[in-house]
């Protein structure tokens, strides 16, 4: 954080609380508390009306008749984008998200510690792995700089790509990078945990004028195929929150059968496979088909 954003973020502070130490603000912006002095010296020669308080519970403090009513968000809605946050702080294992809830709850005091809703995640070693990733996918978007990366597609065939970054998107359970690809030319969607050796090049590029709508209409899904599933009983919850009730229905025999659209190909089948014996395939017969060939190159590993 530079100093520009620091003072910016003291003056914000300062117009929700009544004092704060330097000691606070010290820890808050992980900066010595010289340095937090210093930043109180420069907002006073800007004619902000800063005051200290010295002794125990002292600090600094804003002139009343300077602040303006900024309580324009509920606690609801503070406890909301709180909850956001976190669910954010835990996808991207970052310090940075961290220091915004850190702000917000400096700035409106703390929330109660029983919110009604927790949003958790897997917390896969993986992940961390990519959090220089994003960091500099990150920083390409914003500098509007081209990257160039190793890029390993779903047949295991390696490439080098350099591409105009416009946004990172996160479906799921992974993170990836929609832009324009050099070597194509056109729009790309690559995963990031596929991605080798990123690099944000010296180069920069203007924006396209379709990129914004581009980039939102890549596909993360592929061609799907609708098909016909009986399941167990115990597996119905998993397609109900995937699909929704109305994919669920009972036939003649009282059986539950699921109508589902998946792909027909080795990400479906991947699905379906981790159901093991409590789900069959019943239709289309050239899905059964592929889906037992699947199986079939399963067990030829174990043979």
């Amino acid at each position: 954080m530079d100093k520009v954003e620091r003072l910016i973020s003291i003056i914000m502070i300062l117009l929700r609380k009544e004092l704060v130490s330097t000691t606070e603000f010290a820890r808050l912006f992980q900066v010595s508390k010289r340095t937090i002095l210093r930043d109180m010296e420069t907002l006073s020669l800007a004619n902000i009306p800063i005051y200290s308080v010295n002794g125990v519970g002292g600090g600094y403090g804003i002139m009343e008749e300077y602040k303006v009513d900024k309580r324009l968000l509920s606690s609801a809605d503070l406890e909301n984008i709180l909850t956001a946050l976190g669910g954010l702080e835990r996808i991207l294992i970052s310090e940075e998200v961290g220091t915004t809830i850190a702000k917000i709850e400096a700035m409106v005091g703390p929330l109660p510690l029983n919110r009604s809703v927790q949003l958790s995640f897997y917390d896969w070693e993986g992940r961390s792995e990519l959090v220089d990733t994003l960091k500099l996918c990150q920083q390409s978007i914003v500098e509007r700089r081209l990257v160039t990366f190793h890029y390993i597609d779903k047949n295991g065939t390696s490439t080098t790509r350099t591409v105009e970054p416009y946004e990172l998107h996160f479906s799921e359970s992974s993170w990836y990078l929609i832009g324009f690809c050099l070597q194509r030319q056109e729009y790309r969607t690559f995963k990031l945990s596929r991605m080798d050796g990123l690099t944000v090049d010296a180069r920069s590029y203007r924006p396209r004028d379709d990129s914004t709508a581009q980039a939102r209409d890549t596909s993360f899904k592929p061609q799907l195929v609708k098909i016909k599933v009986m399941i167990s009983p115990s597996i119905q919850d998993q397609f109900i929150e995937r699909y929704g009730r109305k994919c669920i229905e009972h036939d003649s025999s009282e059986r539950l059968v699921a109508t589902i659209d998946l792909p027909q190909d080795r990400n479906g089948f991947q699905f379906l496979a981790g159901f093991g014996t409590k789900l069959t395939i019943l239709e289309p017969q050239t899905y059964v088909e592929d889906f037992r060939e699947y199986l079939q190159q399963m067990m030829n590993n174990y043979a």
